[in-house]
């Protein structure tokens, strides 16, 4: 359990209700936290906006719940319309005096100080997302590993935002320059919410954009401390605005307004195209989605079954199951597929499932009972198809949002468990015989985010991630990322690249620049 002391000092756009609003006169900016790692720290409440933490202009608030007891943490403003026009006011100030016209160079030491604070801060940052995400404490380390490295990465790539000279004959000389674009408005998710904060962030920074970003209401705690590290690393007022709020208000209003001149939004599918209808009917904003999934994880009759269970169960069980890329659809060839249902069974089984922060605990708790709900009616659902129940399907006998990993095989092709993101410990496992049919059955979804292959044979394994409609293939492996690796998807999955190169293209506008040589002068 934590001991909340007071001092003086959307994976969604739509609303999770959970937190009911209440007006207050004033809350504490910050309260101080001890988490069950034993770790004491002062978490912020207010929103942070021009580089301090404020109250909301309507003093209302929302309560964040612990997912692992059901217990309020406590309570932090929120923002709404007039708070998102302030945040934007400071971010455009920010970005015509100071930010975008600065040296690259120092853009990138203040983002590798940044860097170096998140490294510093990092049990209490895993801490804060175990406690407020309900994800292991395993899980948040190895986000906030990858935060420390993304942000470092966006560094580095502060000075190589090149143009180039472009060569059209001796009468004219032409070059191009990438400048950014403005203030970005971008909306995370409460999945990954420190991990889904750097991604938007560090690119926009290192390009010289400023940013108004919406937290998860559900999982807002995480981008509010960073917030500090923000300050601490030199990076001007302004440049960095959190307002957490919800995404009827919040978010509505960043898709919408005039000033904010790209928005960035991970979440569900459905929610990413009222955001496109609504940058295209405000001021043709630029958009990024990274949107949902429905990914297939293919199993060879040549693969180490050993190795390839285990990312089988990186796969699907990692963060709970609450990954948009999770590999939700395996594909067993059958040779070897009594033997890899057997020993996932198995491995699945035999997860340490409960307290987040208990030692050795894989798969801590869903994050709202909202998704339990939804996840225990999708288990429903795969028994009324005719599905077979392998492993799980139920809610622990305990107080929390626990779910046992859940496996149904005998699935139909055309199930609503199979064509659906359910967003949670839930897997499907088929069989197929040749090489074709498994690219077949790989390709049969509107989604195209992630797969995976698994087989010791390379010539089959680039050929069929060739043939694979998705934006990230993992072979051998699954779940597995690496900050220069872009990661985005095809289809319905999204518009646009996180993390890498590619990134930087989400936030930069190219100029192209043609000059006239007058001969006679020379």
């Amino acid at each position: 359990m934590f001991r909340l002391q007071t001092t003086t000092a959307l994976r969604n756009i739509s609303v999770l209700s959970l937190k009911a609003s209440r007006n207050y006169s004033t809350i504490p900016l910050s309260v101080k936290i001890d988490l069950p790692n034993g770790i004491t720290y002062d978490q912020p409440t207010g929103l942070f906006i021009d580089g301090k933490f404020v109250p909301s202009r309507q003093h209302k608030t929302f309560e964040v719940i612990n997912p692992s007891t059901e217990e309020e943490i406590l309570h932090i403003y929120e923002a709404r319309e007039d708070d998102v026009e302030i945040a934007v006011e400071a971010a455009q100030k920010a970005f015509d005096s100071t930010w975008s016209t600065a040296d690259p160079e120092f853009r990138g030491r203040v983002l590798y100080k940044l860097a170096d604070l998140i490294e510093r801060d990092s049990e209490i940052l895993a801490g804060i997302e175990s406690l407020d995400n309900g994800k292991s404490l395993f899980c948040a380390k190895y986000d906030v590993n990858l935060v420390a490295k993304y942000i470092r990465s966006c560094a580095g790539w502060a000075d190589k935002v090149y143009g180039r000279i472009i060569e059209t004959g001796d009468s004219h000389f032409n070059y191009s320059k990438r400048e950014p674009i403005g203030v970005c408005g971008q909306i995370i998710p409460w999945n990954f919410p420190l991990l889904m904060w750097s991604w938007k962030i560090g690119p926009a920074l290192a390009t010289g954009n400023t940013v108004v970003l919406k937290p998860a209401e559900a999982t807002p705690l995480s981008a509010l401390y960073v917030s500090k590290l923000v300050q601490e690393a030199g990076i001007p007022a302004g440049v960095v605005n959190i307002i957490p709020g919800f995404g009827k208000i919040v978010g509505e209003r960043i898709a919408t307004h005039q000033k904010i001149k790209k928005v960035a939004f991970t979440g569900s599918t459905a929610t990413g195209r009222h955001i496109m209808k609504a940058a295209a009917e405000s001021n043709l904003k630029k958009v990024t989605l990274e949107l949902g999934g429905k990914s297939p994880n293919i199993v060879f009759n040549d693969a180490d079954i050993k190795q390839t269970v285990q990312s089988l169960i990186t796969g699907i069980f990692f963060n709970s199951g609450e990954i948009c890329c999770a590999g939700s659809r395996i594909y067993v060839q059958d040779g070897v597929y009594d033997e890899v249902l057997k020993a996932f069974k198995e491995a699945s089984e035999s997860l340490k499932i409960g307290n987040p922060f208990e030692e050795g605990v894989f798969q801590g708790a869903q994050t709202s009972q909202m998704q339990v709900d939804k996840i225990l009616q999708y288990v429903d659902i795969g028994k009324a198809e005719g599905a077979t129940l392998i492993a799980g399907g139920e809610r622990l006998n305990q107080k929390g949002y626990f779910i046992r990993p859940t496996i149904f095989a005998d699935v139909k092709e055309d199930s609503r468990i199979v064509k659906e993101e359910i967003f949670g410990p839930v897997v499907t496992v088929s069989k197929f015989s040749t090489v074709d049919e498994a690219v077949k059955l790989a390709n049969d979804s509107s989604y195209g985010l992630a797969a995976g292959i698994h087989t010791q044979d390379l010539n089959k394994a680039v050929d069929v991630s060739n043939r694979i409609k998705a934006g990230t293939v993992w072979i051998n492996t699954y779940n597995d990322f690496h900050q220069q690796v872009p990661f985005g998807g095809y289809g319905e999955s999204g518009i646009g690249r996180e993390m890498g190169a590619d990134a930087l293209d989400n936030y930069t506008q190219v100029k192209g620049v043609r000059i006239a040589i007058n001969k006679k002068t020379v």
